[in-house]
This record gives C-alpha cells, structure tokens and sequence, in this order.
C-alpha cells in the first residue's frame, strides 16, 4: 500500500483561498450578512465592561438608585440582543458552511466520474475517500470555526484594544505587558500543532486506504492465512494515527494552561498597579469602575489570543484540504467528450485500423491491430492472458485512449461520437461482476428513470433470469447486498447480461462472461448468450474454445500482436497459435 504524505503548505495561500471564495458566489447574501453580523459581535463585546465602569464610577458612586436600575435593564437588553447575534452567526456560519461544501463534494463526484480508468489504475481508493468525504468536511470547519471565527476575534482585539488605550494608556501598557510572552507561546504552540495536524490527516488517510483495501480483499487475506499479518501491519498503522493525535494532545495540554498563566499574570500586574493607588490613598486618576473594567477587558483580549492558534490550524487544515481537492479537480485525466454524431441507431460495424497502444505509454500492449467485424457478425479474441484481449474492449468503449491508428464505428470514428451514445450501444458483460448493495432493479437499470419493470423483466426473459428472479423475495425489490454476496455466481452472471439488454445495444462484448461457472452453469448461460447475440455484432472473449466455435471469425493474439484469424476450421488446419491452445485445452479436459 503506498503511503500519502500531505505537507502543510502555507497559511495564507491566497490562489486557494481565491479559488474556494468561488463557492461562496451563489450565497453571496448569506456570507455578507455573516460579515455584519461578525462586525456587530467585534463591536458589542467590549461595550459591557465600558457599561459597567460607567454604571460603578457614575450611578454607584454618587447613589443614584434609579439610574443604576435603567443601566441593569439596559445591560440585560444588550445580553439578550448579543446572545441573538451570537445564534445568528453560529448557525448563518455552520449553514454556509454545510452549502458550501455540499456542492464542492457534489461537483468533486461528478468530476471523479468522469476520469478516465487509468486515472483509477493508479490512485489507491482510500485516498479518493478521504478527498470526497474527511477534507470535504473539513472544509465546513474553515466557514464555521475558522475564518469567520477569526476574522471576528481580530476585530474584537482592535476594539477591545482601542477602548483600553482610550480609557487610560498606563493601564492598557501594564494590562497588556504580559502579552509578548503569549503571542510567543502562542506562535510555537500554532507551529507544533499544524505539524501535528498534518501527521493527523497522513495517518487518517493511509488508515482509510488500508482497510478499505483490505476488507475488499479480505477473502484473499483468509485464503492465505495473512490474517495476523496484516493485523500487525493494521496496529501498526494505527499505532501511527494514536501518536499523532497524542502529539497534539500534549501541546494543548501544555499549551493551555501556559495561556492561562501568563492571563493571569497580566490580570495580577493590573490589580497590583490599580489598588497602589487607592490603598495609599494616592490620586492616580483609576477608579474602582475602570480596574474592574481592564480586568474584564484583559479575559476578553486574552481570550481570543489564545483561541487564535487553534483558529490558524482550522485554516491551515482547510487549506491543506482546500489544495488536495482542488488538485484533484485540476486533474484532467478524463476522456474529451467532444464528439457530435449521436444516432438513434447504429449498424454495428467495427474496424481497428493499425491501432498501437499502451497503458504506460512504453510499453505497447497492443501493436498495429486491424480487424473488421461487419454488422451482426460474430467475432472471438482468443489468446494467453496479457495478450491484449481486454485491451481491445477497453479502447472501443472509450475506457482508454489509442496511441496510433483509428477506431470506427460504421465508417466513423469512436472519437466523433457523443461517447454517451457511443456507450449506449455497446453492451459489456465482464467476467468480474460488480454489483451494487441495492436491489436486482436498480443494479440493472443503474438508476435509468426511462427503463421499466416491464423492459427489466423482457429482457430477463430473453436470457433466462426471469424465472430465478421471480423466486427471490421481493423479485426486482430483492436487495442483493455488496457486491451480489447473496447471490450465486450464476445468478450475479445473468443479471450482468439483463443489465446489458435492457438498453437493447447493436454491438455486443462478453469478456471471459463463462469463465468463473461451472459447467451446468455455463450451459444455461451459453444459451443466454446465444439469444442475446442473435442480430447483433458480437465481440467474444473466451478461456474456453467450446463457446465460440459457431463464431464468423476468431482472432488470435500473443504478445499484443495478431497471429492469426480464420474461422474454427481453418485455424485447425493452420496447425499454428490457436492449434496449440487447442490441444491444450484437450488435455486438460482429458
């Protein structure tokens, strides 16, 4: 398994921050108001203590009753209408944050779709999980936590700051004395965690890409007996996530209480400083009302301050997940869809013309293919494993794009087609089948609203799946679980074919479809396969040389190469490639 590294990146990479304000634009009257609303909470919060030094040194000190009785109502007022905004920003915050990333994860799936498969060949799944679904969420943390939360601890400081220095300098100087030494514990702090963070997110999704290759594989894993060897690797790589989440833990738990004493050291020189002058009965210009204030005003400053390193690795976090998608958004590996020719119907004629190809660009798998299936003709690829049979299949479908030469599809070519029509008439049948944990009707028709129960169940008709269909519990509603286990190999087979011919498609592909059945399996499945290629150009590929001797034409490959090609009777007598595959089946079945 290759492991992934994410290095931190910059705090302020503007070109990301640029990028992931377009989002925003369709709520731009949400996030305006979430600017007012952080506005009015940086000037609200320091208008308490600034009340409460008015209400001690004017209506206490001179006993006006009345007056300190409105200045409560009017203290209660401005609770009641900070504790609303408050609500307002905290959700308005979490709501654009859900929106946001709703679409950026909607538009991440859709891109993914659309890579082409070499992309997938050589990207681990796990990872591919972690961009849509951990960094996507914790881009929702950037709108709720991070910046907005930020962006209204920095306008509380200013003003905070400015009432200080306004209500009496010496004081602020002393207040805020102590505050070098937390904006240095605050910088190493910001610093350690970050690398922490990022040792987080490494192992999150190396963890997420082991087991999701793992439980996939997981019958291999039991087949051969690995299972306490890859336990030891899973502790291992989990060892790896605790240490890092406990690195992070111990710099808060130091961190914190560092904070809080060195605030407390301020609020001590404050007091120290204020009370000289009163218990010396010294004019100093500091009434009562004004210390009680600075010390209100100190926790207030000291707050955010301490509260502004976690805010900066939120946002380094979301940065560092803001450049992981937009990379993967950047990735231009998918197939050009710029094709026009979308017929209702085609013929069904194909042509290769000296098509080389190769999966790596070096290597060619396939090496100046030319062949000609006419129109409801019948052709078979035969060959060793790697001969480059799949490969075939792959490129007429548009999976992976040729080298050199030219594929046609009744005389044009696969590149002038919408690839979306280009795939509907061609129906491919695997030897792997992959079936979805949702029911029989929604893994054939793939969610297609224009396909009925009454196409679903003519076509199983057609192959012979109806009837097993029929007895399942539910029928079409049956819910075949992950990857069909509920169903034999048989059955997952037939259901292959019933998907494939409910879009009624003119070139047919059955890719080792017999394969993995057995025998009495493969009877009923042969005769499947021979309705669903009754009228239609057919592209077989077959281990075995039983099914596809009623073929108009068989194509041997070796080494990405064409040897030879004739029909069952010919090749015989050629006493070449496919004689010698011949025989050797023989003796096995001997």
């Amino acid at each position: 398994m290759e492991k992934e590294k994410v290095t931190s990146g910059s705090i302020v990479d503007y070109q990301v921050l640029k990028r992931l304000f377009k989002f925003v634009q369709p709520y731009k009257g949400q996030f305006y108001g979430l600017v007012l609303l952080t506005i009015l909470l940086g000037i609200s919060a320091p208008l308490r203590p600034y009340l409460i030094q008015y209400t001690l040194d004017n209506d206490v000190a001179n006993g006006d009753y009345p007056g300190l009785v409105n200045m409560i109502y009017f203290l209660c007022g401005l609770l009641v209408i900070q504790a609303i905004i408050q609500y307002l920003h905290t959700y308005l915050s979490g709501w654009l944050g859900q929106f946001i990333i709703r679409d950026i994860r909607v538009k991440l799936y859709s891109h993914l779709v659309k890579l082409r498969l070499k992309f997938f060949d050589k990207t681990p799944i796990g990872q591919l999980v972690t961009r849509t679904i951990s960094d996507v969420e914790t881009l929702a943390d950037v709108f709720s936590e991070g910046l907005a939360a930020m962006v209204g601890d920095l306008l509380q400081l200013i003003f905070i700051l400015g009432i200080m220095i306004y209500t009496d300098w010496r004081l602020a100087l002393i207040s805020l004395s102590t505050l070098p030494l937390l904006i240095l514990s605050t910088y190493v702090f910001k610093e350690k965690i970050k690398v922490a963070f990022n040792d987080v997110r490494n192992a999150v999704s190396n963890l997420n890409t082991y087991v999701q290759e793992h439980i996939t594989g997981m019958s291999v894993v039991q087949i051969f007996g690995s299972e306490k060897r890859e336990y030891k690797k899973f502790t291992d790589i989990n060892r790896e996530h605790r240490r890092a989440n406990l690195k992070s833990v111990l710099y808060y738990s130091v961190y914190f209480p560092v904070a809080e004493i060195i605030s407390a050291a301020g609020i001590g020189l404050l007091v120290w400083y204020g009370a000289k002058g009163v218990i010396h009965q010294v004019d100093t210009g500091i009434t009562l009302g004004m210390l009680i204030a600075f010390i209100m005003y100190i926790q207030m400053f000291f707050r955010p301050i301490r509260m502004i390193a976690d805010r900066f690795n939120t946002l380094q976090l979301g940065i560092v997940s803001s450049s992981r998608i937009m990379k993967l958004l950047d990735n231009n590996e998918h197939i050009p869809n710029n094709g026009t020719l979308a017929p209702e119907k085609i013929e069904g004629a194909v042509s290769f013309d000296k098509v080389w190809f190769a999966y790596n660009d070096a290597d060619y798998v396939l090496k100046d293919i030319s062949l000609d299936v006419k129109p409801g003709e019948t052709i078979a690829l035969v060959g060793a494993t790697g001969a480059g049979k799949s490969s075939i299949i792959n490129l007429l479908n548009r999976f992976y794009e040729i080298n050199r030469g030219t594929i046609n599809v009744d005389g044009k070519s696969i590149q002038d087609y919408d690839i979306d029509n280009l795939r509907g008439n061609i129906g491919v049948v695997l030897q792997d089948v992959f079936l979805f944990s949702d029911t029989i009707m929604q893994n054939i028709t793939l969610g297609n609203p224009n396909i009925t129960e009454e196409d679903v169940m003519e076509a199983a008709k057609l192959v012979g799946a109806k009837k097993f269909i029929e007895r399942l519990p539910g029928g079409l509603n049956y819910n075949v679980m992950e990857r069909g286990s509920t169903l034999s190999v048989g059955q997952r087979q037939l259901i292959s074919f019933v998907r494939a011919m409910v879009y009624n498609p003119r070139i047919l592909v059955l890719d080792e479809a017999t394969s993995s059945v057995d025998t009495e399996t493969e009877e009923m499945i042969q005769k499947a396969i021979d309705k669903m290629m009754f009228g239609r150009t057919s592209i077989v590929i077959a281990h075995r040389l039983s099914t596809i001797q009623k073929a108009n034409k068989i194509i041997v490959l070796d080494k990405g190469e064409i040897k030879e090609e004739g029909t069952h009777e010919e090749l015989l007598e050629l006493g070449g490639y496919y004689t010698q595959l011949h025989k050797m089946q023989y003796k096995e079945i001997v």
